[in-house]
């Protein structure tokens, strides 16, 4: 079971930031972002660590709102959203986190299932059994979550964020943990969802990842840099 694509034949925006800033803490971390991100589209977002990159992130899943500014997620203002929009809007979006959590006493495939759980829907076993195979951990349905390697983890990780049929993917540093060779592997499913129609979005500092990832896609380049959102140079 892969993602089923939304076709509904309208033409939106995905994400939607104007003139958007978030201040903590009474300083200013993120000012003046004014970005699209397109149905279908690939990002990357680099900057040093602190720089604001999670932030940015938990703004796009709407975990944060903007301070001052506006943003839209799927053409809506994030303001206009009660709480049920919120948490059916975050239905539409996966997240990979970097510190990927799981319950330990729970088999990996209940931890994949877990947001079908909590949204009260169920998935078919071949569904589910799909899904694992095709991020290669088939045979781990019954394993507990400590016995996992790292790069096992992030791809459980992904594999959960994606059960819902997401439209879009955020992932904050999935290969932070990982060797190159399963960096790799978690790179080729990330291009592969794009394929599908899916709208990624990478936060990493690993700019050797970004090169490898050039050759196969079309993806877009953001740095933050002096708090504000910059597409990157060619340098990378």
């Amino acid at each position: 079971m892969l993602p089923q694509i939304r076709a509904t034949g309208v033409a939106f925006t995905v994400i939607s930031f104007e003139n958007a800033a978030y201040s903590y803490g009474g300083g200013e971390l993120l000012s003046d972002i004014s970005l699209r991100l397109a149905p279908g589209s690939f990002h990357f977002l680099t900057g040093p660590s602190g720089s604001g990159k999670s932030t940015f992130l938990k703004l796009c899943y709407a975990e944060l709102a903007p301070t001052a500014g506006s943003l839209t997620l799927f053409d809506r203002d994030v303001r206009s959203l009660s709480r049920d929009d919120v948490a059916l809007t975050r239905r539409r979006i996966g997240v990979v986190h970097q510190d990927c959590q799981f319950l330990d006493h729970l088999p990996l495939a209940a931890n994949v299932a877990l947001p079908l759980t909590v949204a009260g829907r169920t998935s078919a076993p071949s569904d589910l059994s799909d899904l694992l195979g095709w991020v290669g951990l088939g045979q781990l349905a019954e394993a507990k979550p400590p016995s996992l390697s790292g790069g096992e983890r992030q791809r459980a990780a992904l594999a959960r964020a994606i059960i819902m049929g997401p439209d879009v993917i955020l992932a904050d540093e999935p290969t932070g943990n990982l060797d190159w060779e399963m960096s790799l592997r978690l790179l080729t499913l990330l291009v592969e969802l794009n394929r599908m129609g899916k709208t990624i979005l990478v936060a990493t500092h690993d700019l050797n990842l970004i090169r490898q990832a050039k050759p196969q896609l079309a993806a877009r380049v953001l740095r933050i840099s002096k708090r504000r959102i910059q597409l990157a140079g060619a340098d990378l």
